[in-house]
């Protein structure tokens, strides 16, 4: 029977939030964003097992973290890319899985999927023949700049998407993706695509949103807050 794993590459610094601490480990009401993204995934039942790819040198993990779910595990081989830390956590997690259990890679900085919203891209592609992704259709008008950021030219947002995470993929056709991509994609979905195959987008939700900027924590905080009420 095909099984659902979850890979969280948490082996960035997360530069761009000019913080002390790499942006997973902030606190966002209360919990660090990687707890957060810990528990939604321990709450689903149709989830195996949770692995969390760290750098070796990680300082700022915390054992307790594991108490929050008995299906995760902490690899210490987080690469210089996100793509060679998904890649090496993949090889890690190698003797637990069958070739085609489905895997999910989600951002540790990530907090805001929601439980429903993860049982639906479960259910659309748990018989896809491809996987897929969590995205959002682009609703602002796009602008391309110059070099003195001015505006070049307008792009047209007709059927563009904006990725979001989990993206799921069978663990055979991630790991070849990945290991015969040429360079560093940007997501998963993009090694994917190299193979000459088409990902299924996946409606997502603006709460799924990734925390890159310190203002994006307390837009994250006030959307949580709203659907909790």
């Amino acid at each position: 029977m095909t099984r659902f794993h979850v890979i969280i590459p948490a082996a960035g610094s997360g530069s761009r939030m000019g913080a002390d601490a790499p942006k997973q480990y902030l606190s966002l009401n209360g919990k660090s964003l990687i707890q957060h993204v810990i528990k939604v995934f321990d709450q689903a039942t149709k989830i195996n097992s949770i692995h969390i790819i760290l750098n070796e040198g990680d300082a700022h993990w915390r054992s307790t973290y594991l108490n929050l779910s008995g299906k995760a595990q902490v690899h210490y081989c987080g690469g210089d890319t996100r793509a060679s830390t998904v890649l090496n956590g993949l090889k890690a997690i190698e003797a637990q899985v069958e070739m085609d259990d489905w895997i999910l890679v989600h951002d540790a900085a990530r907090p805001g999927l929601s439980n429903l919203l993860l049982k639906h891209l479960l259910s659309t592609l748990e018989n896809d023949d491809v996987g897929g992704l969590l995205a959002l259709p682009l609703a602002d008008t796009l602008k391309r700049a110059d070099s003195e950021k001015r505006v070049s030219a307008t792009v047209p947002r007709t059927d563009l998407w904006q990725a979001q995470t989990p993206q799921m993929f069978r663990y055979v056709t991630l790991k070849k993706a990945l290991t015969e991509f040429n360079g560093s994609p940007t997501d998963e979905a993009e090694a994917i695509e190299a193979l000459g195959l088409k990902p299924k987008l996946v409606a997502g939700e603006l709460r799924n949103l990734k925390v890159t900027y310190p203002q994006d924590l307390a837009v994250l905080s006030a959307l949580l807050n709203t659907h909790s009420q």
